[in-house]
């Protein structure tokens, strides 16, 4: 299995993030893509390969314009405003009640276009961020060159990116920019599949209304778990993508594999009935049961169970990087999923737990 990795990921690391009161080292740094890169070559998984650049026109096909051209510019207004040392974060937010029109103070931009404070900018983040999109783009590239799964390494991730809005740690949606260019190439179905423990917000948003993309998330309940304000069985899609939104809450600190691997199961065999051309999988592994910012209790060995079953739906598929922040584990996490799909895409002995 191929993986596709920018070196440009590591111009983006903000300095802290402010969390339950209290401001801490941010937990979103490069050294989690140095741990799966290890792991990588330790075993040998794949060639890995930086992205060509693609037209900014496929991001904006997700995105909206003005939101992007924001990402671009911001720090260069910020820099006159708050000086060189310190990263661009919000502190202020827009709420309906403040009604909807955007400021020309870039203060006033961050509330505008920030749902946290977990999303920042610095110096270099956009090459970051554009190299990531990058990154997902080149692994849909592989699939309709033939290939029958792909490892986008992206960072920074993308699943909380709504078309207009960064958040939690994201701020271009990679999975839905990947998703969108394939059936801009003619892919007619493409389903969507989120295992990271939080919910991905930012791509239900994008999707909801269409039925050309059908998203599946497992996440942990949203009335006690971030991003807190979507993610609820209930929310199904409305006009055109009524029935193609599937979100499987499950409850905190008591979820472990049995329950999860049932979620899984029913969200594979939505995804067969839907009957996809291609699968993207916003793969986190913030699941595990060492997670600092989780709370699920899943092994290491049930990664690879997960990526037999991923690959048991039969499809190419693209799987991109989001969360996981139990550093030293990362890297055994996520390659037990894309080694295990892999040998099983190629007549190994995975096995679906």
């Amino acid at each position: 299995m191929k993986t596709i990795l920018s070196p440009l990921h590591s111009l983006h690391w903000l300095q802290e993030e402010f969390s339950l009161g209290q401001v801490r080292a941010c937990a979103e740094k490069p050294s989690r893509v140095d741990m799966v890169v290890s792991e990588i070559r330790a075993r040998g998984l794949g060639e890995i390969i930086a992205p060509n650049e693609h037209p900014l026109k496929h991001v904006e096909r997700v995105h909206a314009a003005d939101y992007v051209e924001f990402l671009q510019n911001c720090w260069t207004e910020w820099e006159r405003l708050a000086g060189p040392e310190v990263d661009a974060v919000a502190s202020v937010f827009c709420r309906p009640a403040m009604g909807h029109r955007k400021p020309r103070h870039i203060e006033g931009k961050l509330g505008y276009y920030a749902a946290d404070t977990a999303v920042g900018l610095g110096r270099d983040s956009w090459r970051a961020i554009r190299s990531s999109a990058d990154s997902a783009l080149a692994g849909a590239d592989c699939l309709l060159a033939g290939e029958r799964g792909v490892f986008a390494l992206c960072r920074p991730a993308g699943h909380h990116a709504s078309a207009s809005m960064m958040a939690g740690y994201c701020y271009i949606n990679n999975v839905a920019v990947a998703a969108q260019y394939l059936r801009d190439q003619g892919c007619d179905r493409v389903a969507i599949l989120d295992v990271d423990y939080h919910h991905g917000n930012g791509t239900q948003a994008i999707f909801y209304e269409r039925d050309d993309v059908y998203f599946v998330s497992i996440h942990g309940d949203p009335d006690d778990e971030y991003p807190f304000f979507l993610g609820r069985a209930d929310e199904t899609g409305s006009g055109a993508g009524a029935g193609c939104n599937l979100n499987c809450p499950l409850p905190l600190h008591t979820t472990a594999w049995p329950d999860y691997r049932a979620a899984l199961a029913h969200g594979l065999d939505k995804i067969t009935d839907y009957a996809a051309d291609v699968l993207v999988v916003s793969l986190g592994v913030d699941t595990f049961k060492k997670d600092p910012i989780s709370s699920f209790k899943l092994e290491s060995a049930d990664y690879t169970a997960m990526g037999a079953m991923i690959e048991g739906a039969g499809l190419p598929t693209l799987f991109a990087f989001e969360g996981g922040y139990a550093v030293d584990d990362l890297g055994v996490n996520t390659v037990n999923v894309l080694d295990a799909f892999d040998r099983a895409a190629h007549g190994g002995a995975g096995q679906a737990g």
